[in-house]
């Protein structure tokens, strides 16, 4: 029985479908909105180039309930279609986010987090979804201009819009969004995120720019990203929905003030002391002493008390920053709290250093290997290989909590990412220090700024390991306190700054300029005053740091490694002899690493790398490969192993692979009768190479190498048997230009 399919009705259309196109940097910046995703608050598809990534952004109908934050979550998701590829993993399908898929989300999350109702505690939830990528048009970039247009056309309540660029310097000029091979010449790589009049997001590596070049390139990037904001402007004004409402979550007014006024006094006391611990036992029996007097007044509220005693301390540290210029642990406004360095600090391990800033302390510790421990990157970016790692951990004892170790979250991979990129540009070169290098900063205190302890004890763990870095870097915070058109700025700033301040402008560097900045906020951004103001004193600061304390404890690289790390040796080979280094099946190779104990890795582009605890070995490896490498030359003593023996002569092993005949007349200054009176298998001997045939195969001469190295002089009987110069065959003869002597039975002995 045949059935009818019928449609519902006529072909879909889609009425709202809307496309929006701009330039940005050169290069088309495409907007796609009301085809896809029907069903979010507001999503957009953005095409960059032909970079095309999709975003969606969502937020539940009620707040949950029970929290004292706003519930945000960012995720930049790489799908690995986007560049071709096809997961190396088993299951064959993405799994969790690579490390740069978090830094991505935290940068994402970073500008659009301030604009957001302080007071809303409705989840909202991005998904940046990179479908495919332009290598020269940013997928983080396009992500956070279409995360950007996403809320703004949404109905989620939300201050935007933002638009953010990438800043490149190659040769010496600005350049906005930067090409692959643009980015492969920058000198800096700065993220700038901007509204019409400020700055919510900086994020920066840079190749040691002075305070004025990456201050320049921040302006140059606020700029470029008032046309897109106007772009993005008029999309809403076109499609955008009216943002919904909310029930706010900010206590009462009365309930506040009744809560302030009978705390306040108490409250000033616990706060006023530079010891996190006894400020923490002060504000404990402050806490009880207010709920049991406003737990009946405002019943079913705990969490709102809670929050009232949590403004009531923002309150005061406020009005002391910004009325008495005071600190809570009675600093002046520049001044850095006590600082200690110290490096050797643990016994076997390549290198160590211990920083401590007041009470946060890090401990960060190198270790070398060998190139192939370097970390293979599977991801969207073009990136195959990692040589310098920075790993940073945050237990939960550095704050004085109780909590079960999970790995890593987000904020420790942002933060050992924000140290990584600090310290990559003084990092030495391959070829320079053939090492894989991996620094873990362990933070056994914390009291604001670990991220930029971990840059100070890493510089001096690296330096104590040896590492001949180009010059050592420091890292240091600077807060900020605003209240309407007023504002200050503090360096080194502890915990309760940060939790009660507007930001924390993070920035390492050398003596000479800057490596890294990291800037987190919690007002709608910065004015170009400020940034130029937290720009200089960071830099004071820095100097202090390095000159005071750290290059006291130790001045300069070791001059040797730790006797407990490998040692190098690198080199480079012909590519066209990458094949006989390694030899069939790579016989020729594991020999080497075999006889001289090492560990040997070879590079498509010919470089050689040498890994082992002796260095001599190392040396004896080199030297091998280096004869592999390069064409034996006549004249040339080596030594070699004798591998056969024959009536007429010795064959002798030079390198894997490269055997030469030494002929009877050849073995010795005096005459020879029979071989095994000079030479068996096995033995070492000395040779110099005689020629080379037209075939390539050696003629050797341990006679000529003992007269040269060692002076010996010859007898006069001995070169009427030596085989003819051009190493080829006597007619009747052998190739190595003798006839053998005949044995009584009329055979060849």
């Amino acid at each position: 029985m045949s059935q009818i399919l019928e449609f519902a009705g006529e072909h879909m259309t889609f009425d709202s479908y809307k496309v929006y196109e701009t330039e940005l940097a050169g290069r088309p910046l495409v907007v796609k909105t009301g085809k896809t995703t029907q069903l979010a608050n507001g999503a957009c598809m953005v095409q960059y180039g032909e970079t095309t990534v999709h975003v969606a952004a969502t937020a539940s109908p009620k707040p949950r309930d029970g929290i004292d934050f706003f519930p945000l979550s960012v995720d930049f998701e790489e799908k690995l279609y986007s560049v071709g590829k096809i997961p190396g993993s088993f299951m064959k399908r993405e799994g969790r986010p690579s490390e740069k898929a978090i830094l991505a989300s935290r940068v994402i999350d970073r500008p659009i987090r301030p604009l957001f109702p302080k007071d809303m505690r409705n989840d909202v939830s991005i998904v940046a979804t990179v479908m495919s990528v332009d290598p020269d048009c940013s997928p983080e970039i396009t992500a956070m201009i279409g995360t950007s247009i996403a809320l703004s056309i949404s109905d989620i309540p939300w201050n935007g819009p933002i638009s953010a660029v990438s800043v490149g310097m190659v040769d010496g000029e600005y350049v906005i969004n930067p090409t692959a091979d643009q980015r492969e010449k920058s000198r800096m790589a700065v993220t700038v995120a901007s509204t019409e009049k400020k700055i919510p997001m900086i994020e920066a590596g840079a190749d040691i720019v002075t305070d004025e070049e990456m201050y320049n390139g921040i302006m140059a990037g606020h700029q470029a990203n008032q046309g897109v904001i106007e772009f993005i402007k008029g999309i809403q004004a076109e499609i955008g929905k009216d943002k919904f409402t909310y029930p706010s979550n900010e206590p009462d007014h009365d309930m506040f003030e009744d809560i302030k006024d009978f705390a306040i006094e108490d409250i000033k006391v616990a706060l006023d002391t530079d010891d996190k611990r006894i400020r923490d036992e002060r504000l404990k029996p402050i806490y009880d002493m207010v709920h049991e007097k406003f737990d009946e007044v405002y019943p079913d509220q705990a969490a709102k008390i809670d929050e009232c005693l949590y403004k009531t301390q923002k309150f005061v540290v406020r009005r002391w920053l910004l009325d008495e210029q005071k600190r809570v642990d009675g600093r002046g406004m520049n001044q850095i709290r006590p600082l200690a360095s110290e490096v050797g600090v643990l016994p076997r391990v390549h290198g160590s250093g211990l920083f401590t800033r007041g009470q946060t302390q890090v401990l960060s510790v190198v270790t070398l290997g060998p190139i192939s421990d370097r970390q293979l990157l599977d991801g969207i970016d073009e990136e195959e290989f990692k040589r310098y790692m920075h790993h940073y951990n945050f237990p939960s004892y550095s704050v004085g909590e109780t909590k079960p170790s999970r790995g890593p979250g987000r904020r420790e991979i942002g933060h050992g990412a924000l140290a990584e990129r600090a310290l990559l540009p003084v990092i030495p070169s391959e070829m320079d220090f053939p090492y894989a290098i991996r620094v873990v900063s362990e933070v056994l205190s914390s009291n604001g700024s670990t991220s930029q302890g971990s840059i100070c004890g890493s510089t001096l763990a690296l330096m104590d390991a040896g590492v001949p870095i180009k010059a050592p870097v420091a890292g240091i915070s600077c807060g900020l306190i605003t209240e309407g058109d007023r504002w200050m700025t503090m360096v080194d700033i502890q915990g309760l700054e940060d939790f009660f301040g507007d930001m924390d402008f993070k920035v390492g560097g050398t003596h000479e300029g800057i490596t890294a900045i990291q800037m987190d906020l919690k007002i709608d951004g910065l004015t170009p005053e400020m940034v130029w103001d937290a720009l200089v004193k960071t830099h004071k600061a820095r100097d202090f740091i390095l000159d005071d304390i750290m290059l006291k404890a130790i001045p300069e690289p070791r001059k040797e490694l730790s006797k407990y790390a490998p040692k190098m040796l690198s080199l480079t080979v012909p590519v066209d002899k990458i094949r006989e280094v390694i030899g069939s099946g790579g016989k020729v190779i594991q020999k080497i690493s075999a006889d001289c104990e090492v560990k040997i890795d070879i590079d498509d582009d010919g470089k050689v790398f040498i890994c082992g605890v002796d260095i001599e070995k190392c040396k004896q490896a080199y030297s091998i490969i280096e004869i592999i490498a390069k064409d034996p030359q006549p004249g040339e003593v080596f030594k070699g192993v004798v591998t056969r023996l024959m009536d007429f002569g010795a064959f002798v092993e030079i390198a894997p692979g490269k055997e030469g005949m030494v002929h009877i007349s050849q073995l010795d200054v005096k005459r020879t009768e029979r071989v095994t009176d000079v030479v068996n298998v096995g033995d070492t001997i000395m040779v110099m190479v005689e020629g080379i045939d037209e075939k390539g195969r050696l003629n050797l001469s341990r006679r000529e190498a003992l007269i040269k190295v060692k002076g010996l002089v010859p007898e006069n009987d001995v070169s009427d048997r030596r085989p003819p110069r051009d190493g080829g065959r006597r007619e009747g003869g052998h190739r190595d230009g003798y006839r053998p002597r005949r044995n009584n039975n009329g055979g060849n002995r």
